[in-house]
């Protein structure tokens, strides 16, 4: 069976949206998905399904997040190749003194229209920069996260696709464990 991995958006944030990760690892196996792993308190969920299931986990999940907390988050799903090509098109790669602690990716629930890279290109990011490929965009700050010049909300505005950041370790760790979980 094909593995999964579901990255939740907004969940256990400033106190709000909270989804303790048995609960969400329940939810997951309601709905129907195997072997539900999670990583850290932040929404990514690793799981087994079928092909026809996978590509309608993120809507269950949604539902039944929805049904069972009275919220409901957006979640994007990739499979372990989706994840594995996202870590391999990493447009920052090849530069020299990256730091990976200030690199995210943002998975995208679409694909984004014609027009975002043109709306990314118009927003004020220096020094920060936004790469956008096909369902990921690639964010790095060279100065940390903590105070950043570009807006979070206007990236997303821009691309037109809403989606959910991780960074760099964390997609990394994700990759890993996928791959155990598939072995």
């Amino acid at each position: 069976m094909p593995v999964g991995i579901a990255l939740i958006r907004g969940i256990n944030v400033g106190g709000r949206n909270m989804l303790p990760m048995e609960t969400l690892r329940s939810l997951c196996e309601g709905i129907g998905l195997e072997g539900v792993r999670t990583y850290i308190q932040s929404g990514n969920v690793l799981f087994r399904a079928s092909a026809k299931d996978l590509a309608k986990a993120g809507a269950a999940l949604e539902a039944a997040i929805e049904t069972e907390r009275g919220f409901r988050p957006s979640v994007v799903v990739r499979g372990l190749a989706g994840l594995r090509a996202a870590m391999e098109a990493n447009p920052f790669a090849s530069r020299r003194g990256l730091d990976d602690k200030r690199l995210l990716v943002m998975f995208l629930a679409g694909t984004p229209g014609a027009s975002a890279r043109k709306a990314l290109g118009a927003l004020p990011a220096a020094p920060e920069e936004v790469e956008l490929l096909k369902t990921e965009a690639y964010l790095y700050f060279p100065n940390g996260l903590a105070r950043p010049k570009l807006n979070m909300a206007a990236v997303e505005r821009a691309i037109g696709v809403p989606g959910t950041c991780r960074n760099w370790r964390t997609v990394g760790t994700l990759l890993k464990m996928g791959e155990e979980l598939a072995s």
